[in-house]
């Protein structure tokens, strides 16, 4: 970030962003940029309204959230109904990040996973609603895959959810995860139908320190209207001073990133953002075609989603290969993981670049010339080790009578004795 915000950081690290009463300028700065986002988002929000949202310590704790009000939401719905509630599940792609998965467990929520499939590497949406029962307390969409990168079909998802919502009355949601895409979508697709747009959308997470442009870690979580987050979810303290209502599984935490994350905010804008993101998919680009033009590599990313490179070895499933060439990049400087992909495509092997703000096109032709000095290489570490050879010096006869000098005889031999190589060369006598 840029040294006045460094600067900021330092300023805002002994204060404390629970502590609403002492640092009220903080509280005030979170809510600006909960409504800035929630504006960026099209939230349903008047002009003189204020938007729904917290800051959060990343996207985990955000998902956190919005997972325990969808499932407060539904506990409270069968209650009523006079139904069980003590089985609830999430439907999502196989596809999703880790903090999904501990929400399942910490929260003892049954995660019911759509498989990937070959040319399909994110939530089928038709699957996924197939999936939903009367148990289902939300259905988790992606908006940037961490395995490819890729944007999953939210309006898609909603519809189809919307018509089986209609025949059996479930009212089940839509929450998306948009850790990744929250900060480039909204600049680069316009026109993309993935968030309040959509009437099924009813929260959505974004991470600050990815392409919100700021210093881990810090997220966001909105909601789409305040009967979203149910009040008995919030707590009011007032020990600390006046009236204060909370909601976070995180209490005392420093400001920094939320100073940070209002002053990128102003400092980039609108267009600044959209500048960012525009040379982040150039740079992506440049680092798609070097690895196409190798003829070594299949492209499994797609260019519209997250600025990343995602690729495996050609014609092969040998996933070794994608880890050696992770180690020997890895001796070059870079940090490339290698992984093989979720249940039905455990014989994928894959690598992702992901470009961030300081990838330029500099760095991305640098880390081409790694590419092909590693493939090198690996190629020549292929063909076994380099055979030893022994050099031997002879003395051969003299040219004629009047030369007193013998002509030196070189010969080259193989250890393993497959060939030998002589040489004449010189007038000098010796043995090595």
């Amino acid at each position: 970030m840029e040294p006045e915000c460094d600067r900021l950081i330092v300023e805002g690290l002994n204060k404390n962003y629970a502590d609403m009463d002492e640092y009220p300028v903080t509280t005030e700065l979170q809510n600006r940029c909960v409504n800035i986002i929630a504006r960026l988002f099209n939230a349903p929000v008047g002009a003189g309204e204020t938007a729904v949202g917290v800051g959060t310590v990343g996207s985990s704790e955000a998902i956190m959230l919005a997972g325990l009000a969808f499932k407060r939401r539904w506990q409270n719905r069968r209650k009523a109904e006079g139904k069980p509630h003590d089985k609830p599940n999430i439907v999502t792609g196989a596809n999703v990040q880790v903090c999904w998965e501990k929400f399942a467990r910490y929260f003892e929520v049954e995660l019911k996973e759509v498989k990937l499939s070959e040319g399909c590497y994110v939530m089928d949406p038709e699957k996924a609603v197939e999936m939903v029962d009367e148990n289902t307390i939300c259905v988790a969409a992606i908006l940037g895959s961490t395995l490819t990168g890729e944007f999953e079909d939210v309006k898609r998802l909603n519809d189809l959810l919307a018509a089986k919502n209609k025949r059996t009355r479930w009212d089940t949601p839509i929450h998306v995860d948009a850790a990744s895409g929250g900060f480039i979508a909204p600049f680069l697709y316009p026109e993309l139908e993935w968030d309040f747009r959509l009437p099924l959308v009813k929260s959505i997470n974004v991470s600050g320190h990815k392409y919100g442009l700021v210093y881990p870690g810090v997220g966001w979580v909105v909601w789409r209207n305040k009967e979203d987050l149910l009040d008995e979810l919030i707590f009011h303290i007032n020990y600390l001073g006046a009236d204060q209502p909370t909601f976070t599984l995180n209490f005392s935490k420093g400001s920094s990133q939320i100073i940070a994350q209002y002053y990128q905010f102003l400092r980039l804008g609108f267009e600044g953002y959209k500048n960012v993101m525009e040379n982040c998919v150039e740079s992506a680009k440049t680092l798609r075609e070097g690895l196409q033009r190798t003829g070594r590599f299949d492209i499994i990313s797609k260019e519209e989603g997250v600025p990343l490179v995602a690729f495996m070895f050609r014609g092969t499933t040998d996933g070794s290969l994608a880890f050696k060439l992770s180690a020997t990049l890895r001796r070059f400087g870079w940090i490339v993981p290698a992984y093989t992909m979720p249940a039905n495509l455990e014989h994928m092997t894959v690598l992702r670049v992901v470009v961030r703000e300081d990838f330029g096109r500099p760095l991305a032709e640098r880390f081409l010339s790694h590419v092909r000095m590693a493939l090198s290489e690996m190629d020549l570490a292929a063909k076994g080790p380099v055979p030893k050879m022994r050099l031997t010096i002879e003395l051969g006869p003299a040219r004629s009578a009047d030369e007193e000098a013998a002509v030196r005889v070189v010969k080259r031999e193989a250890v393993s004795g497959h060939r030998s190589v002589s040489l004449v060369t010189g007038k000098t006598k010796g043995v090595c």
